[in-house]
């Protein structure tokens, strides 16, 4: 394995098990905070938005190799 195969398989992955991390602490203060359904959805959707970027970005670069 290369040091080029190694970083990207650790950015994809510990990236990506960083972000399902912060969905929980998303979760968590949701629920601690008691903010019901659309309170919730805003966290998710405020807090999150950042990391829908990094995945459109992986998708994009995904699709454009094939």
């Amino acid at each position: 394995m290369t040091e080029e195969q190694f970083a990207h398989y650790g950015l994809t992955f510990g990236v990506g098990g960083f972000m399902l991390f912060m969905l929980f602490v998303i979760y968590q203060l949701a629920k601690e905070s008691k903010a019901g359904k659309f309170g919730t959805f805003v966290l998710f959707l405020v807090l999150a938005f950042g990391m829908i970027g990094f995945v459109a970005k992986e998708v994009m670069i995904w699709y454009m190799e094939k």
